[in-house]
């Protein structure tokens, strides 16, 4: 009869003991996103500066008849239209060909043509 009543006083106790804090649901953060700035009277961008147009004219080539390199390369600019040409010798045996005119208004504008057939060997290992 003591231990039962042990026991229940054990369990009494127990049952009046707070219970432990468990977190409940909450959900995740709603992501950070700023508010844009809105333009105004004291809104202040990055200064703009006009550049004097700025001419220029290069050329390059390069063929290596021991490693197979061969490419080559010429643009012009009078300042604001830039136009060239590029050629390159791909793997597969064919010369790709590319001439193209660049501008503010119309952006890149490239004409692609191909040299050659593409050839693709049958691989032997020694």
């Amino acid at each position: 009869a003591l231990q039962g009543l042990v026991i229940a006083a054990i369990l009494a106790i127990a049952a009046a003991a707070p219970a432990p804090e468990t977190p409940g649901y909450k959900p995740a953060p709603a992501p950070y996103h700023p508010a844009p700035l809105q333009k105004s009277a004291s809104y202040h961008t990055e200064p703009q500066y006009k550049e004097d147009a700025r001419p220029f004219a290069y050329d390059y080539a390069v063929n290596d008849h021991y490693t197979g390199t061969n490419f080559a390369k010429k643009e012009e600019s009078d300042g604001h239209n830039t136009q060239g040409y590029y050629s390159v010798a791909l793997p597969d045996g064919r010369v790709q060909h590319v001439k193209y005119v660049a501008d503010n208004y119309g952006g890149y504008n490239a004409d692609v043509t191909y040299e050659g057939e593409a050839q693709y060997p049958e691989y032997h290992p020694a």
